[in-house]
């Protein structure tokens, strides 16, 4: 089974993606609509390693529609979103959002 997967950060990143995912994954661009970014330190010595920094970014919703954060959708299979949810730090939890194409995916917003 495949799902979608709004990234918006580090999950963008090929380097990250080489090690999350043993490769580059491909997307195509999209936003996610009432939500804001807020950067934050994560504290996971496994994310920090891969993504060679702390600082990292996180969806705040805001309900605003004039809040849109730009990033990309991803077609992935259980397998990889579950390699996904061993990269996130405990500060994000994954839920499912509508994205401005219509599109439902998975998204990491703060937990």
């Amino acid at each position: 089974m495949t799902v979608n997967l709004f990234s918006y950060g580090t999950l963008q990143e090929t380097k990250v993606q080489q090690a999350v995912f043993d490769g580059p994954i491909t997307g195509e661009p999209d936003a996610i609509v009432g939500y804001r970014l807020e950067t934050f330190t994560i504290t996971g010595s496994a994310a920090i390693a891969i993504s060679g920094h702390a600082n990292h970014t996180m969806l705040e919703p805001t309900g605003d529609d004039a809040d849109e954060i730009e990033g990309t959708r991803s077609t992935l299979s259980d397998a990889q979103l579950a390699m996904a949810d061993a990269y996130e730090d405990a500060a994000y939890k994954r839920v499912e959002v509508a994205l401005r194409s219509g599109v439902r995916a998975w998204a990491y917003v703060r937990a």
